[in-house]
C-alpha cells in the first residue's frame, strides 16, 4: 500500500512507520519538521495541515491516509477535503470522546465546542476529538476508519504516565500504591496499536473502533506485582485510599499515572473499556512483562536529569510514606 501519515515522527507515528516498514508498505510523512526528526527510510514531504496550499501538494492517490496530528476540526477538515483521492482515511481518536457511562462503540459523546478554539485546549480535548471524527465520517462516509486508543504505552512515551511505574518500581525498596489494589486499569502498547492499525489499513476495515488493553482484566495490584517481578526489584507496595490522596495533595494520573478516585464519574467503568470489535479485527496483545522490560530499558537510555512529565516526586513520596 502507498501509506500517507499526517504527522508521523513521534511516538504513535513513529510506531506506525516502524509497522508499515515491517509490513512491506510504502511510507511518505507530511508534517512541519518541528516536532521530530525525520526518518531516513521514508519519503519526507515539509508541509503544515493548516495551509491549503500545503496540502494541495498530496494530490494523489493514496491507499490510505493515517491521520496522527488531528486535534482541531477546522484543520482536520482541511485534510479530509484535500485528500478525498485517498481510498481510506484512518483517524487516530480517544476514548475521550466518551462522556460515559456507556464506553462502547455506539455509546454518546462529548458535545463538539461551539465556537470551536483556535489552538488545543487540552481542557476540550475529547470535545474537539469528537468534531474531528464528525469531519472524517462526513468527507469518506464508509472510506472512514476511527480508532479510539485508550492510554497508550511503551517505548518512547512522551507522556511518562506509564513510564514512571516501571521505573520506580524498578528502584525498589517501600512503593506508595494509590486507590484499591482491585481497581481496574487498561493501557495499550503503542506497537501493539500501531501493528493492528495497519493490519486495519491493509484490509480496508471501515467504522469505529476502540482500541486499549490487555485482553483479560487486569487490576492495580497485578499490575504493580508484574512490575516487581518483570525488574526483579525488591519493591513493597504500601497502599493509599482516596482520602490519604486526597489529604496529601497527590493528584490523580499526573501524580499518580493510571489512578482515579472511585468518586470521579464512571471510574470503573472507564478502565474497563469494551474491545470486542478490535479483537474480531486481529488486535492482540504482546505479554505485559515485556512491555515493562522494553519501557524500562528506553526510560534508562533518557538522560539522567530527565524531567519528568509524570510520576510521584521523591520527596513528596517520602512525605507521603512518612
Amino acid at each position: 500500500m502507498r501509506i500517507l501519515m499526517l504527522g508521523g515522527t513521534i511516538f504513535v507515528g513513529r510506531a506506525l512507520t516502524d509497522a508499515a516498514l515491517a509490513a512491506g508498505h510504502d511510507v511518505t510523512h507530511f508534517n512541519r519538521g518541528k516536532s521530530g526528526v525525520d526518518d531516513p527510510r521514508v519519503h519526507t514531504i515539509r508541509g503544515d495541515r493548516t495551509r491549503e496550499e500545503d496540502l494541495a501538494g498530496l494530490d494523489a492517490t493514496w491507499d490510505v491516509v493515517i491521520d496522527t496530528s488531528g486535534y482541531l476540526p477546522q484543520v482536520v477538515a482541511k485534510s479530509v477535503a484535500a485528500l478525498q483521492r485517498a481510498r481510506r482515511y484512518l483517524f487516530v481518536s480517544t476514548i475521550s470522546v466518551y462522556p460515559g457511562p456507556d464506553f462502547s462503540e455506539g455509546g454518546a459523546l462529548l458535545p463538539e465546542p461551539d465556537p470551536l478554539p483556535d489552538a488545543l485546549d487540552r481542557k476540550l480535548y475529547g470535545n474537539l476529538k469528537t468534531g474531528c471524527e464528525a469531519r472524517v465520517r462526513e468527507g469518506f462516509g464508509e472510506r472512514a476508519t476511527i480508532v479510539r486508543p485508550g492510554l497508550i504505552v511503551g517505548p518512547h512515551d512522551p507522556t511518562d504516565r506509564f513510564t514512571y511505574w516501571p521505573v520506580r518500581v524498578a528502584r525498589g525498596g517501600r512503593v506508595a500504591a494509590p486507590g484499591r489494589p482491585g481497581a481496574p486499569v487498561q493501557f495499550i502498547d503503542v506497537r501493539d496499536l500501531a501493528a493492528w492499525m495497519v493490519r486495519l489499513a491493509q484490509g480496508q476495515w471501515p467504522g469505529i473502533f476502540n482500541a486499549t488493553g490487555p485482553l483479560d482484566p487486569l487490576a492495580m495490584g497485578e499490575f504493580l506485582d508484574t512490575c516487581r517481578d518483570a525488574t526483579g526489584s525488591d519493591a513493597r507496595f504500601e497502599w493509599f485510599d482516596d482520602a490519604a490522596l486526597e489529604r496529601a495533595s497527590v493528584a490523580p494520573w499526573s501524580e499518580m499515572p493510571l489512578y482515579l478516585p472511585a468518586c470521579e464519574p464512571h471510574a470503573d467503568a472507564a478502565r474497563s473499556i469494551p474491545i470486542e470489535r478490535g479483537l474480531a479485527t486481529g488486535l492482540r496483545f504482546r505479554p505485559l512483562e515485556d512491555t515493562i522490560r522494553d519501557t524500562l530499558a528506553w526510560a534508562r537510555t533518557r538522560p539522567a536529569d530527565h524531567a519528568w512529565k509524570a510520576g510521584l516526586p521523591a520527596e513528596k513520596e517520602a512525605a507521603l510514606l512518612g
